[in-house]
């Protein structure tokens, strides 16, 4: 069974902190984390799917208290996401795959959190339906596939395309990434899950870091150095996934 070190307990509420202090639940940091402690791989996904459950709900709240929910950017695409993420969920990649397609997945984050910004001067559009459908569907499938809840995919495209500022961006991600959690982790138990005896505690550890994250991230700080000081965390984590 594998036991976590002490350092493993101190940066999983730090990685919710991060991660909800942007509006996102923390699936790709609690993965890479794991990969670095050499955690059972047949529990990965589930077990950061729990943990996302908690965070990028806590985180939603918050932003959602500070008025920037925006229903109608999350309803089209989390009507896409949701039946795709629970087939995703069923889904089982092997081990070494796994590791390679979750290091670009984390390389991906890198890229949002460092060269994202937020542009005013550009007026927001009106989002295309079936296209919003259509994303949320590859999203989800994906997410279940991988055991994130999206986020790090969705709130990049939300920004480029201008359907959205960056807070609300952040609370359409941290509900859909809850959604995709849940229906992610509902495809995983359809076919049998297993969480190690220490759940209870990486669950109440990422709370406390959620609900600090979450509350600053949303009403006081600006957001950005702490994004680079989380890509500084993921490109390790990244690249010993990809080349090992």
């Amino acid at each position: 069974m594998f036991i976590e070190p002490t350092l493993f307990y101190v940066f999983i509420p730090l990685i919710a902190f991060l991660y909800s202090s942007v509006g996102h639940g923390g699936a790709s940091g609690y993965l890479a984390l794991m990969a670095v402690f050499s955690f059972p791989s047949e529990l990965m996904k589930q077990t950061a799917l729990l943990l996302n459950l908690f965070v990028a709900g806590i985180s939603f709240f918050q932003y959602y208290k500070a008025g920037h929910f925006n229903k109608k950017l999350f309803l089209y695409f989390a009507l896409g996401s949701v039946p795709t993420a629970f087939i995703g969920g069923m889904w089982s990649l092997d081990p070494w795959l796994y590791k390679k397609i979750l290091g670009f997945i984390l390389f991906f984050a890198i890229a949002k959190m460092l060269f994202k910004k937020e542009n005013t001067s550009k007026q927001i559009k009106k989002i295309p339906v079936a296209l919003a459908l259509f994303i949320g569907m590859g999203i989800g499938f994906f997410s279940g596939l991988i055991g994130i809840g999206g986020g790090i995919i969705l709130t990049p495209i939300i920004l480029l395309f201008h359907w959205g500022n960056m807070k609300e961006a952040a609370a359409v991600s941290a509900l859909f990434i809850w959604v995709n959690s849940l229906s992610g982790l509902l495809g995983q138990m359809s076919s049998g899950v297993n969480f190690t005896s220490n759940t209870f505690i990486l669950v109440t550890l990422a709370l406390v870091g959620g609900l600090f994250g979450s509350y600053f991230g949303s009403q006081r700080w600006n957001n950005r150095l702490l994004e680079y000081f989380l890509a500084l965390v993921l490109t390790s984590a990244g690249i010993k996934l990809i080349l090992y």
